[in-house]
């Protein structure tokens, strides 16, 4: 099976700091991929250089077996290819209504140019209702977005992703601060990115959501990868027993 995303050797440095050093990854369609490492491992670096932030210094990416220019990849071009990213922060504009959010930077038009804002909110409204299974007067899309709990609007992000036909979601720490229900729906949500064949790379520092939710997991340490499990060879104990040690220098 061809993966839809393969990365071979990426590397890249701050100044002194190698951020990444050979890095080598492949992921696959219908596949929740959990990357783990301490802070400071490279996790964001990578998730960067995927959805186009950060241009790596050495190395080859491949989507869907179509290698990327790394001269012209950028965050609209990771889009283009079937990349989303939900950060953990600022994934949302809070004082702004729903449709707006759903819409942000890429509006739907009439000929004339002006932005079809009947077609939108009816859009969000479907996104609302089929994704977030969220009913009733209180959630119209022209409410602002403070309306929602904040696992309802990890969902709106990526329901948002799914409607611009991702075919790759990456999350960035979906599932920090939120309450016991909360943390249900968004692994509810990432469950729904599976099903529908799409693929997902999941960042936590939480080993119980990434074992709940991940059909592999990948532990990054001072840039480098690791180690990999899919998720038969190890139990959750086990894993969290291998960051330990990774992290105490007790695996090369």
């Amino acid at each position: 099976m061809q993966p839809v995303l393969e990365l071979r050797d990426i590397s890249k440095s701050f100044g002194p700091v190698d951020a990444l050093v050979g890095v080598n990854l492949s992921l696959f369609a219908g596949e929740v991929l959990a990357l783990l490492g301490d802070n400071g491992a490279g996790k964001s670096t990578l998730i960067k250089i995927i959805a186009g932030v950060h241009t790596p210094d050495g190395g080859e990416m491949r989507i869907r077996g179509r290698r990327v220019d790394p001269r012209t990849f950028d965050v609209r071009r990771a889009r283009r290819m079937g990349i989303e990213t939900v950060y953990q922060e600022r994934s949302l504009g809070e004082k702004q209504a729903i449709w707006r959010n759903v819409f942000m930077g890429r509006h739907l038009t009439h000929r004339f140019g002006f932005i079809h804002v009947a077609r939108e909110k009816a859009i969000a409204e479907q996104i609302l209702m089929q994704h977030l299974g969220l009913r009733g007067a209180g959630m119209d899309p022209r409410a602002p977005v403070t309306r929602l709990s904040g696992g309802e609007r990890q969902g709106l992000a990526i329901g948002r992703a799914m409607y611009f036909q991702a075919e790759t979601v990456i999350l960035d720490e979906p599932t920090t601060a939120l309450s016991l229900k909360e943390v249900g729906k968004v692994l509810a949500f990432i469950e729904q990115i599976r099903a529908s064949g799409k693929s997902c790379i999941l960042v936590t520092h939480n080993l119980a959501h990434a074992f709940n939710a991940a059909d592999r997991f990948v532990i990054m340490e001072k840039g480098r990868l690791r180690m990999q499990y899919a998720k038969d060879e190890l139990t959750l104990e086990s894993l969290n027993r291998n960051m330990l040690d990774i992290a105490n220098g007790l695996k090369n």
